[in-house]
């Protein structure tokens, strides 16, 4: 086992996950009229997470199997759980994401005069509740840091967001808490029943458990228990990914989102959701993700192939519906529910593999497939990472400029802002998934490992691929193409220093990863491969 990477005399991962809290509480100390004072030191700050985030990355080790760095220490004897922190190759990728997005976040939050030490502190409180989430093994950590996480983007939307952000935040509170009381249902009903909360013993204790409930719920099933568990933890991160139709929130959240609030929502905060699937539902559930269930009597399918559907429903009508978009941000919104449709349409061919696996009805092609989708899920969820965030922050940037969202209201800006242009053609591409940028490798990993367990979803989900192309170009030519607005004549809209900065490490990740994806997919890979192949036989 990996001994884990200390700092300063104490763990990493535990760091990772109290410095950006205690960062926090000092921001909120600041005094709010040295604004200046506040905004260096908040970057100061959220410059140590990244580069303890990318400490932790760095001292991953791909030759060793199972979690590093673990730490285990009591915390809640009478309920079984302690503050149990490790990781994988899955979580090193996503703690490095949100290690890198932090600071661009607090970068680009300058621009906000209005309570900064309060904005501020908010970020790093969500990065708190991230980084919580990526590193735990306890399912009541897991869950404490899930919940954690929705507080400061509340709070960024409702404060700091547009002309709707009441309604947006309270769409957005609504969802999430309806979506975690399901979780939290589910994680006491497995930890109360099991005995135990640590999530690695409950991966092979919860999927053979076959004893009678205890004294939590006397008298119910243990086969009641786990479906009610299943669907808790399902509604839960379909809500958060977000899988059509749990989506609606999304739109009016990053719509009314200040530019840091959309990054670090579509940047990291979906990605929990994704995570959660990985993490927890799939190796909880795997004998369930493909057992058959009848729909309404006129066929049968099973959970997974019901999960595989509404991704393709995500990637055609989210394409759809951000083609039809005059609203930049929401246009952007929807490739968000887009492109993570991808993200579960992967999941969902994992899931086929793992539940195989698990009941010995596997092939070595099914193994494989299944692999490769999972590969590129979670290549997915990190390029989308970038992307996404990278594409938010441009929207902001020309917002700020000229105070309208309406891509009507455009028109030929590449005249007056030519460096912009040229960042806003790139991004857009790696959105886009054009060969050679990041997008292009984890779709194409997903779309060959789904092609033979999911043919004719994934034969429709072209069509979702079509229109990426298309609303993508929409997007260029409206806000760049054409003729020249008159009315911006005498507006400065050229992308500033500040957000230069912010967006130039997303521009060289997206290269670097198009290029040379080995660099993370290794690390992906390895974890993701052993977790597949280890549940062979039932664990």
């Amino acid at each position: 086992m990996v001994q884990p990477l200390q700092v300063f005399g104490f763990d990493a991962l535990s760091m990772l996950i109290v410095t950006p809290a205690l960062g926090a509480l000092l921001v909120l100390a600041l005094p709010g009229q040295s604004k200046a004072v506040v905004r260096w030191g908040a970057l100061l700050i959220a410059l140590g997470i990244t580069a303890l985030a990318v400490s932790v990355y760095a001292a991953y080790d791909t030759s060793v199997g199972g979690y590093q760095q673990v730490v285990s220490v009591p915390w809640f004897a009478l309920l079984g759980a302690s503050w149990h922190l490790g990781i994988d190759g899955i979580s090193a990728a996503m703690i490095l994401l949100t290690g890198i997005l932090t600071p661009l976040a607090v970068l680009i939050s300058w621009e906000i005069d209005d309570r900064p030490n309060m904005h501020l502190a908010l970020i790093l409180f969500f990065a708190t509740g991230c980084m919580g989430v990526f590193a735990a093994m306890d399912l009541m950590i897991f869950f404490l840091f899930y919940e954690l996480s929705l507080v400061p983007m509340y709070f960024l939307v409702n404060q700091w967001g547009g002309p709707n952000r009441k309604y947006a935040s309270t769409k957005f509170m609504i969802y999430s808490i309806g979506g975690t009381l399901g979780m939290l249902l589910a994680s006491q009903l497995i930890g109360l029943t099991a005995g135990t909360f640590d999530i690695e013993r409950l991966s092979t204790l919860w999927p053979a458990y076959a004893g009678e409930m205890g004294t939590f719920l006397p008298g119910v099933g243990i086969e009641t228990v786990k479906a009610l568990a299943f669907v808790g933890f399902f509604v839960a991160f379909c809500i958060k990914v977000p899988v059509w139709p749990f989506h609606t929130w999304l739109p009016d959240a990053h719509g009314e989102a200040p530019t840091a609030g959309s990054m670090l929502l579509a940047g990291v905060m979906l990605k929990l959701g994704a995570y959660g699937f990985i993490r927890l539902v799939i190796p909880l559930f795997p004998d369930v993700w493909v057992a058959e269930v009848n729909i309404l009597g006129a066929f049968t399918t099973n959970w997974a192939g019901i999960f595989a559907f509404l991704a393709m429903l995500g990637i055609v009508l989210g394409a759809f519906a951000a083609w039809g978009q005059n609203d930049i941000k929401r246009l952007v919104a929807y490739s968000s529910v887009n492109h993570m449709g991808f993200v579960a349409l992967g999941i969902a061919a994992m899931a086929v593999a793992y539940g195989n696996a698990y009941t010995q009805s596997h092939s070595v092609e099914l193994l494989q497939h299944g692999i490769l989708a999972a590969n590129g899920a979670v290549l997915q969820m990190f390029n989308h990472g970038l992307s996404s965030a990278g594409m938010f922050l441009l929207a902001g940037a020309i917002y700020h400029k000229t105070h309208t969202r309406d891509l009507r209201e455009y028109g030929g800006l590449w005249v007056k802002a030519p460096i912009y242009g040229g960042i806003f053609i790139f991004t857009s591409m790696a959105s886009l998934g054009l060969p050679g940028l990041n997008g292009f490798v984890s779709e194409f990993l997903v779309v060959r490992g789904a092609w033979p367990v999911f043919t004719m979803l994934t034969v429709i989900s072209m069509i979702g691929l079509l229109f990426t192309g298309s609303y993508i170009l929409k997007g260029i030519r409206a806000v760049l193409h054409g003729p020249f607005n008159l009315h911006w004549k005498d507006y400065k809209l050229e992308i500033e220093l500040r957000e230069v900065v912010a967006i130039a490490p997303l521009l060289v990740l997206m290269l670097v990863t198009g290029l040379l994806p080995n660099w993370i997919l290794s690390v992906i890979n390895g974890s993701v491969t052993e977790m597949v192949t280890r549940v062979i036989g039932g664990g």
